[in-house]
């Protein structure tokens, strides 16, 4: 363990002086039930949030509020984390129970790792530090954000309620699959129209990809 967060520090160009917070930070509950990454990922979640608001704000003066959330939220969502993680090559320091040797480390807790860290930073080093930290990490995402992103579900009730003046149904088909490794079927349907289906890992996603499949039905 030593040595893989000697290796980290160097990564994240961070020295700390008390370890034990950045030993949380890439531990799961399922190698250590108390001392894990849960409440830090809770924390810099929270940290995150404040300090890409805080830039958005500086940058988009003039943006609308619903505009600026919508940034916000695609900036950082679990899978902006996940990429942050992988940039990092955080898989290679996090420690998980019944990990075989070359096995995958799933994208969720590399992005929950990537909110615990920045917690973990938070308390070794203060505000300032960690805003340096996630605003170096985040630079080309946020520079990416110039370009207004709208999901496929937003995409999809927009046309909705332009065409029909009604919001598209949403309708949960099927939940299969382990704790740790959902399936969600969830279909959508606009005015007098067949449902779609979609496929997801979350309700969420489930119903982006059903969203997207549908506008890909309406060839839009």
């Amino acid at each position: 363990m030593t040595n893989t967060i000697k290796e980290l520090q160097k990564k994240i160009k961070i020295k700390f002086k008390n370890i034990s917070n950045l030993k949380k930070a890439i531990t799961h509950k399922s190698y250590d039930s108390i001392s894990n990454y849960e409440k830090l990922e809770f924390l810099g979640d929270r940290i995150l949030g404040l300090i890409i608001s805080k830039k958005l704000l500086e940058i988009y003066p003039e943006e609308k509020e619903g505009v600026l959330d919508k940034k916000l939220a695609s900036l950082v969502n679990k899978n902006k984390c996940c990429e942050i993680g992988k940039i990092l090559n955080l898989d290679k320091y996090i420690f998980i129970g019944n990990k075989k040797n070359n096995s995958k480390i799933e994208n969720k807790i590399i992005s929950d790792c990537v909110e615990a860290l920045i917690g973990a930073v938070y308390y070794e080093k203060g505000f300032n530090v960690t805003e340096k930290f996630i605003l170096d990490m985040w630079k080309n995402l946020i520079d990416e954000s110039k370009i207004t992103f709208v999901d496929a579900k937003t995409k999809l009730q927009e046309y909705s309620l332009k065409k029909f003046k009604k919001l598209p149904t949403y309708k949960l088909i099927s939940h299969t699959g382990p704790k740790h490794k959902p399936e969600f079927r969830i279909a959508v349907r606009l005015k007098d129209s067949k449902f779609i289906e979609g496929i997801g890992n979350s309700k969420k996603k489930a119903e982006q990809s059903a969203a997207n499949l549908y506008l890909k039905n309406l060839n839009l």
